[in-house]
């Protein structure tokens, strides 16, 4: 591995569930820039959310959001008015957050992963991919590799294989990831 690389392994055992304050899931934040930002501070973030509920999304106000549905059938979602259907799992939508959203589950509970960025502030590209990749550089950027569905294996640089089990995740920052075998759905976060 390249000097002055940082990778820092994030498994899914260790985050802890917050619940919403309306009541209509929680949220196991993966990944947030700077470390240890709050929700009034961070440039980005990045969490798994259990919608249990029929409701409003909470707002945010100059903030970007990414959600791609995991599980369960999906949401009919009105975002600033308009209607936007999210059933099809793995496929990242965009959104503004600070347009008010009602969400109206299809067919019982969801987890999504949550991407946010404050404008402005960050470039963040989020994509969803299966089989193997090579070499993704990654030098001036952050990228977060998150395990969606079944397993995969990561290298990054010269370093050890990386096995991540479902909702395990990797961050890289300053390096690169040599490759990745995927034996299911893995989401690609790149943060610039």
């Amino acid at each position: 591995m390249k000097s002055g690389a940082q990778v820092r392994i994030l498994r899914a055992a260790d985050r802890a569930a917050t619940a919403w304050k309306n009541g209509g899931g929680v949220t196991r934040e993966i990944a947030v820039f700077p470390y240890g930002a709050g929700m009034d501070d961070f440039v980005w973030r990045a969490s798994l959310a259990e919608v249990a509920a029929d409701g409003p999304f909470s707002p945010f106000p100059g903030i970007d959001r990414t959600l791609t549905l995991v599980e369960g059938a999906g949401m009919d979602l009105t975002v600033g008015g308009v209607r936007r259907l999210v059933d099809e799992r793995f496929a990242p939508q965009e959104f503004p957050g600070d347009e008010q959203t009602d969400c109206r589950l299809l067919s019982g509970p969801v987890v999504n992963f949550n991407v946010m960025h404050r404008q402005g502030a960050a470039e963040v590209v989020t994509a969803v991919v299966r089989g193997r990749l090579s070499r993704a550089v990654v030098s001036d950027e952050t990228l977060l590799v998150l395990a969606l569905e079944g397993s995969a294996t990561v290298q990054v640089g010269r370093g050890p294989d990386l096995a991540l089990a479902p909702y395990d995740a990797v961050l890289v920052m300053g390096d690169f990831i040599d490759y990745m075998e995927i034996s299911g759905h893995v989401a690609l976060v790149c943060f610039r």
